[in-house]
């Protein structure tokens, strides 16, 4: 099969497709044939050296997909060959095949298409164990969303939504009016408007119930000031720069909670639990066309050093498709 193996670390030019063996499934496993796959912030990261992959035979990038089941191992029964799936993954997903346990995957609804499938699982499924798992969001709150119109965000404001909660998000002006869109009720253009006042005055000096963070950095001390007694900070990525630094004071006067969290190093059965509660909660909201995957492009496997430097220049908005087949 073909697949993009990372031999060394560096530059998009390590971004190198090969033939490598087709990989064989375990006995609770399925073997995917992907379609589509979806860039993360991760997957650049794991190329520069940051952020190793699991220890296999070849280091692959990629995160989630979405495919067709080609065969099943030994015990799996829950998909025959030929439907249509999506799911995540610790890594692989930049080839032609792939192997996961068939629990850690959902059906693509029929109303949706491969690609737009292919940009769900690792955004809504991070964003749905921040704000509703980790952050606890609930009806009537508000709730502070960095990043809006990134992958991840662009699925928060959505959840948030369809929570009953009211959003505020941080984005680049040319970013704004999707993060609208979509459902923000107060969205903060961040090179041109502080967003500790901003989110301040919109909440009567009061702050945000939860905080999604995928920013990071210097970021961390202002979220302190934004968030309400007894609020939640969800730290999700770290796309900042800038030194992070914490009042520990204001953080225990304000009795806040601040949360770490990340999917690749959780276990399969936690993998499997987050899946399925994702699913039983959303996955009729896609079947629906009550939620929508924001696609901002689609790129060949052949194109997959553009791809990322796209993602590295901050341009796009909502995923990054990689087709596969």
């Amino acid at each position: 099969m073909k697949a993009v193996v990372l031999d060394e670390h560096g530059g998009t030019e390590v971004l190198q497709i090969r033939e490598i063996p087709t990989p064989v499934p375990k006995d609770n496993e399925v073997l995917v044939k992907v379609h589509a796959t979806a860039l993360n912030r991760a997957d650049i990261l794991q190329r520069k050296g940051h952020y190793p992959g699991p220890s296999t035979e070849y280091e692959i990038p990629g995160l989630e997909f979405a495919g067709t089941v080609a065969k099943n191992g030994t015990n799996a029964s829950r998909y025959k060959e030929g439907d249509v799936i999506m799911g995540i993954v610790a890594a692989g997903s930049y080839a032609e095949y792939l192997t996961v346990h068939e629990r850690q995957v959902l059906p693509v609804p029929g109303e949706i298409s491969v690609v737009e499938a292919a940009g769900i699982p690792e955004a809504w499924l991070t964003a749905y164990d921040a704000l509703v798992d980790k952050g606890k969001l609930q009806r009537n709150q508000k709730c502070l969303i960095h990043a809006g119109a990134s992958g991840v965000g662009t699925a928060a404001i959505q959840i948030a939504k369809k929570i009953g909660s009211q959003v505020a998000v941080t984005a680049s002006s040319a970013k704004i009016e999707i993060c609208e869109k979509l459902g923000a009720d107060l969205a903060i253009d961040y090179h041109a408007e502080d967003f500790v006042e901003r989110v301040l005055a919109w909440t009567n000096q009061e702050g945000v119930q939860v905080v999604i963070d995928l920013v990071g950095g210097d970021y961390l001390a202002r979220n302190l000031k934004a968030v309400a007694l007894k609020g939640i900070i969800v730290q999700v990525g770290l796309m900042g720069t800038g030194k992070p630094e914490l009042d520990l004071g204001t953080l225990l006067g304000k009795r806040t909670t601040l949360i770490g969290t990340v999917l690749r190093s959780r276990t399969t059965e936690e993998k499997i639990n987050l899946t399925e509660e994702f699913g039983a909660q959303f996955l009729h909201e896609f079947r629906n066309k009550n939620c929508t995957s924001t696609i901002d492009s689609v790129f060949p496997l052949e194109d997959i050093a553009e791809a990322h430097t796209r993602m590295e220049q901050n341009k796009n908005i909502g995923k990054i498709i990689i087709k596969i087949l």
